[in-house]
């Protein structure tokens, strides 16, 4: 059996999930995080600071994603540190929002040093948020730079803020049954003091379920009923409306204290998409560029196995969370409006 511990996360006594946190992912010491919001534009982004540096690693399920230095995370490259991750809203067009995290950790001295001073590294993923708000506004080099200077080591907000902001799920017959989304975290103690965490935008073109039963917690809206379809339903009936393929997308970071080499970060983070697929139907869709970053910062030892459960299981608690924390904005409901 679990019981709740603070932000709402369920916590196993036994084996996993002793210790009660805060249940967000700055559980991991030396990680911060840093929002900006733009409430009218329906757009924002979200950074992770591991300023010190973190072994990387990366997932990619979806079949249409946008990222910037994906390739240099993956196993045989020669990077092995990395020194913040962006989140970004806006499309392709969030992604020169990383310069202002890159300027901002220049600013502070981090990251690689050459002859030339020295070089952040700065993975970004971004979702698509153009078909709500205003599609001119997209998150900026200074809105970035802003978030990092917000950026703490306090309890993650979650919800509609961030690379939150414009977040919707359940797109399948267009934008007007689509339900808000946002940003959601959780974290987990395995014991002898390893810790796993995760923080999720969560903007799928699919459904959000929950239970063993795959109950639809947040989809597309049922006008006439109330409620929620089934996107799985609605394709085996032809009932599709045809989206701009990369009008989604789910991305996220899982942090960890426990000390990895990069070919194991690369399989956590292969690891940590279970928890996608738990709570994501469906899940790595062609409309989707779902991607997962890890970050290992620590020197704690844990079990591959158990870090993979853990990985997973915050993964998908974030997701959930990512939904329900959610707020209704620019005419769309939020999943507790519904």
């Amino acid at each position: 059996m679990g019981r709740e511990g603070p932000h709402g996360c369920l916590y196993r006594e036994g084996l996993v999930f002793a210790r009660a946190m805060a249940g967000c992912v700055t559980d991991i010491a030396g990680v911060r995080v840093g929002h900006y919001t733009d409430p009218a534009g329906a757009t924002g982004c979200t950074v992770v600071l591991c300023e010190s540096g973190a072994v990387p690693g990366v997932h990619v399920s979806g079949a249409s994603p946008g990222g910037r230095e994906i390739e240099l995370l993956r196993p045989g490259y020669s990077v092995n540190l990395v020194h913040g991750v962006l989140l970004s809203g806006g499309s392709a067009y969030g992604l020169d929002a990383a310069s202002g995290v890159m300027r901002y950790l220049e600013e502070r001295g981090a990251g690689f040093d050459t002859i030339a001073g020295v070089v952040p590294i700065v993975p970004a993923a971004i979702i698509f948020d153009l078909s709500i708000g205003d599609a001119h506004v997209r998150p900026t080099e200074e809105n970035a730079y802003e978030a990092c200077t917000r950026a703490s080591g306090d309890i993650s907000d979650e919800g509609s803020i961030g690379v939150g902001t414009g977040a919707t799920v359940g797109k399948c017959l267009g934008m007007g049954h689509a339900t808000k989304a946002g940003i959601g975290s959780a974290s987990r103690d395995l014991g002898n003091g390893a810790v796993v965490a995760a923080l999720v935008a969560v903007n799928a073109w699919g459904d959000i379920i929950q239970g063993p039963e795959g109950i639809v917690m947040a989809g597309p809206r049922d006008l006439e009923k109330g409620g929620f379809f089934r996107t799985a339903d609605l394709l085996r009936q032809r009932r599709i409306r045809r989206p701009f393929p990369t009008s989604n997308t789910v991305v996220g970071v899982v942090a960890t204290n426990v000390r990895l080499r990069k070919t194991q970060t690369h399989r956590l983070a292969q690891m940590a998409q279970v928890g996608l697929a738990r709570t994501i139907e469906p899940c790595g869709s062609m409309y989707d560029g779902d991607t997962i970053f890890i970050l290992s910062t620590g020197d704690r030892h844990c079990d591959m196995n158990l870090l993979g459960v853990g990985a997973a299981e915050v993964v998908a608690e974030a997701v959930r969370r990512g939904v329900m924390a959610a707020t209704s904005s620019h005419g769309i409901p939020a999943a507790r409006d519904v």
